[in-house]
């Protein structure tokens, strides 16, 4: 059975479902968000609308009010109101940059998050850990990308101490952002129907990455600082793209600051979990105990200390976190909110 033409507008934006909502209201995508409001596509053409007045009360819940990559209803006025936000497949978050614990959507909606890394100064494994650490839980899938794979660098070692950190079945792909075969070997993630999150620093390579997609010089680009390979800020903020190929790409502005939001569960690090496990004594600091799994790994090279390093400050920046988290639901609920389970104590000394 073909889609009606109003799916088939839809599908241009990302819209999953086998038929539209039973709602007289109109349709449409949260494309980008703007001080002074949102700027949604319908499948034919982007106009600008304003959030209802039930999104805008004080102490509302952020992550409650209209993001890009939401599917929304609107009033049909000639000035368009934001009425509802659909039941979301997928949310990627991020806890706020500052002392007050506040969650951030990234994005809603996504099938895939692409985590866009140059070969250069850029490069961090650590740092690729904690992106995919915030990617778990999120409904999407994780694509790394190293970019910068033509500037000379050493790319299988860059490969193997990366691939050497990540689950078997994490997606790595090293690539020159200017390419226009980088279409065809991204296809998979950016098809028709699909949509993805285009996350990264900036100066990796994201918004000429964007246009090689687009087939055209519609995004900004800026040479990076050869002391560190950062770049200036030449995507300023959040937007949905239709792509050629049929998928949609959301396009984000270089994120300095990647905080956990207290609710990750750490599956990336399943493997130091399972070492853990083996420890001679269940309550295992793992640090000079006899009969330590962890330090036995460590010695032996079965378990990087890199890796056993970022494992310790991820996992204290999430019981951290979740505390913080803790205390801020049992504020608003009243002394019945159930505190959340916390995981066994570890070590911050790794020798």
């Amino acid at each position: 059975m073909t889609d009606t033409p109003d799916l088939a507008r839809l599908r241009r934006i990302g819209w999953r479902e086998p038929s539209l909502p039973d709602d007289p209201r109109r349709l449409a995508r949260v494309v980008a968000q703007h001080r002074a409001g949102y700027e949604v596509h319908d499948g034919s053409v982007a106009f600008n609308a304003q959030p209802a007045g039930a999104f805008l009360k004080r102490g509302l819940d952020p992550s409650l009010r209209p993001a890009v990559g939401d599917f929304v209803l609107l009033d049909h006025a000639s000035h368009p109101v934001i009425e509802e936000v659909l039941t979301r497949r997928s949310v990627l978050t991020r806890a706020a940059a500052g002392e007050r614990y506040e969650r951030q959507i990234i994005a809603t909606n996504i099938d895939f998050v692409i985590v866009l890394t140059g070969l250069d100064g850029d490069f961090n494994p650590s740092r690729i850990e904690r992106y995919l650490t915030l990617v778990e839980g999120s409904g999407a899938r994780p694509v790394v990308l190293l970019s910068k794979a033509d500037t000379g660098v050493d790319v299988p070692a860059a490969l193997d101490a990366l691939v050497a950190r990540l689950p078997a079945d994490a997606a790595v792909h090293a690539i020159n952002a200017k390419d226009p075969a980088t279409v065809s070997l991204l296809a998979p993630y950016l098809g028709p129907g699909m949509s993805a999150v285009l996350v990264g620093s900036s100066g990796a390579g994201k918004s000429t990455l964007t246009n090689t997609l687009l087939g055209e010089e519609r995004m900004a680009t800026g040479a990076v600082r050869t002391n560190d390979s950062r770049g200036r800020h030449t995507t300023t903020h959040r937007a949905l793209l239709s792509l050629p190929t049929g998928g949609c790409l959301i396009d984000t502005p270089g994120m300095r600051e990647l905080k956990l939001t207290g609710e990750e569960n750490l599956d990336l690090f399943a493997d130091i979990e399972a070492l853990a496990a083996q420890c001679r004594f269940a309550d295992c600091s793992h640090g000079n105990e006899p009969g330590c799994a962890i330090q036995a790994a460590l010695a032996s090279g079965e378990l990087s200390p890199q890796r056993w390093r970022n494992f310790l400050k991820l996992h204290d920046e999430r019981e951290e976190q979740a505390a913080t988290l803790e205390a801020r639901l049992k504020r608003k609920a009243g002394p019945k909110h159930a505190a959340k389970p916390r995981r066994g104590d570890w070590s911050r000394d790794p020798d």
